[in-house]
């Protein structure tokens, strides 16, 4: 959906000040504050990714903010879905089979490369050691020699319409996570921020089913929520314009150790001191046989190892 030139916004009534709305600093194109005269075009070819009804942070009146973003998570996600595998080694493997009668050598080459590829990443011995790599230089932490001021855990995901729950509640990755923050905040008597938005738009955030299951199930409280990121770097901007107001920089960041260095990279450029608190290593009991066959998990596992070098690439290549 496009906007259109000549599209405003109206001032909270009784502001004769710029007002500065609660979702200001966003890091999105759209508005950071409306104006004296009460009114704000709103430029042409961008598309509406999200509108909420905020506060202002002056004279706490309601106003109407619409704030913009030229890539939506929707497609974000659907790009990377071509990246990485399976579909990309299988759509190099359809291209092989279309080009076999022009071009049989390199049709050759793409459908065995991508079949070899495709059980390459498919056998746990590959994927887990792929994981390893990420994890190379991070190390669980030692809250006894390391300090910092806050703990900020970073959502992983939903468990959508749990029957059982009656509602969304955190997904297997962020009960890890969770897990975790809740044993290094009794270590510690550190304060717990929570970060997680609601990307695909269902009612309950990320980060409001975290301090569910922190206050309620591992009885640790939660004192900041961070329920408007819908990635890692707005995990990181967003969590540092709240924790600024408290004037904390050094945290202790909570992930699986797989995502750390990623993490690490969006909390620092936000702004962050941080103090790696990894949970989720990966490890293996023993190799047998079992770890050169192919598994569904394995995949998965690969599929993760390339996403998280795509994302540091790219976070190297913005900064």
């Amino acid at each position: 959906m496009a906007i259109q030139s000549g599209i405003t916004l109206p001032e909270p009534p009784d502001c004769r000040a710029s007002c500065h709305a609660s979702l200001a600093a966003k890091g999105f194109f759209a508005m950071t504050a409306l104006p004296r005269n009460g009114m704000r075009d709103i430029k042409p070819g961008y598309p509406v990714t999200k509108a909420a009804r905020v506060s202002c942070m002056r004279c706490g009146n309601p106003a109407f903010c619409i704030y913009v973003n030229s890539m939506s998570w929707f497609v974000t996600n659907l790009i990377s879905v071509f990246l990485l595998p399976p579909l990309s080694l299988l759509l190099a493997a359809l291209i092989g089979l279309l080009i076999a009668r022009l071009r049989p050598r390199l049709g050759r080459v793409l459908l065995i490369g991508s079949f070899a590829l495709l059980w390459l990443c498919s056998t746990p011995y590959f994927a887990e050691g792929a994981q390893r790599l990420l994890e190379g230089q991070i190390k669980s932490v030692d809250a006894r020699t390391q300090s910092a001021d806050a703990i900020v855990v970073l959502g992983g995901g939903t468990y959508f319409h749990a029957p059982e729950y009656g509602t969304d509640t955190v997904g297997e990755n962020t009960l890890v996570r969770l897990r975790y923050a809740a044993r290094l905040q009794r270590e510690t008597g550190k304060p717990l921020l929570v970060t997680g938005g609601k990307p695909l738009g269902n009612d309950l955030s990320e980060a409001h089913q975290m301090r569910a299951v922190l206050e309620q199930e591992f009885k640790v409280p939660v004192r900041w929520i961070e329920d408007a990121s819908d990635n890692t770097l707005e995990n990181a901007r967003y969590s540092y314009q709240i924790l600024q107001q408290a004037g904390i920089k050094r945290i202790y960041l909570v992930t699986h150790a797989w995502h750390m260095p990623r993490s690490i990279m969006a909390f620092q450029s936000a702004g962050f001191y941080v103090v790696p608190a990894p949970t989720a290593f990966t490890m293996r009991y023993q190799t047998d046989l079992l770890a050169f066959l192919p598994r569904a998990e394995a995949l998965r596992d690969s599929k993760i190892f390339v996403h998280e070098i795509i994302g540091l690439l790219w976070y190297r290549l913005k900064s």
